[in-house]
């Protein structure tokens, strides 16, 4: 089912697959999503919600798989890819084809205020803490805090957004899961 607010702006060059299996896709009040964007059911059911004031920029693909939940004013950079659903491979008799797909980590989980750089893809349970900024051409995995730098395959953190005495508390308190 798709569900796109009056006030987006969706690009007619942008595809957007309806899902067979009862995935939502839910774009919220004044997104923008760019020419040659891809948003395809695949690898699950969930639901793909991107939140209001958010920008999709020019090649990037979302399948929907275990789904993706996309906060406000989250900006995305060209060419990233959203992947919340792995093949299933352990069979080698079998094609991987014929395998389906592993169960879920989570989805994609993005907080408010994020920017994502260029070429950077997000696999199954990745998380994004709010206020913080992906380099380009990043892999992101797993856990990152809110108001974090972090870049890199995998993604790292290698710093904190401002100086303010929140964020270093909070860039104090945050233990790297693993």
């Amino acid at each position: 089912m798709l569900c796109i607010a009056a006030s987006a702006r969706v690009s007619h060059l942008a595809d957007i697959e309806d899902s067979q299996r009862g995935s939502r896709i839910v774009i919220e009040d004044d997104v923008v999503i760019d020419a040659f964007v891809k948003i395809k059911p695949a690898g699950g059911s969930g639901d793909v919600v991107i939140g209001r004031g958010s920008v999709i920029n020019a090649g990037c693909v979302l399948y929907t798989g275990h789904g993706i939940r996309i906060g406000r004013n989250v900006l995305v950079a060209a060419n990233c890819t959203f992947a919340p659903t792995n093949h299933a491979f352990a069979d080698p008799e079998r094609p991987i084809r014929e395998q389906g797909f592993q169960p879920s980590r989570g989805g994609i989980c993005i907080d408010d205020d994020v920017w994502i750089g260029a070429n950077t893809v997000l696999v199954d349970g990745a998380r994004i803490g709010g206020g913080s900024v992906i380099g380009a051409a990043s892999l992101v995995r797993g856990q990152l805090p809110g108001f974090c730098i972090a870049f890199g395959v995998p993604a790292e953190v290698r710093g904190w957004r401002g100086q303010e005495p929140s964020t270093l508390a909070r860039a104090a308190a945050w233990v790297e899961p693993g």
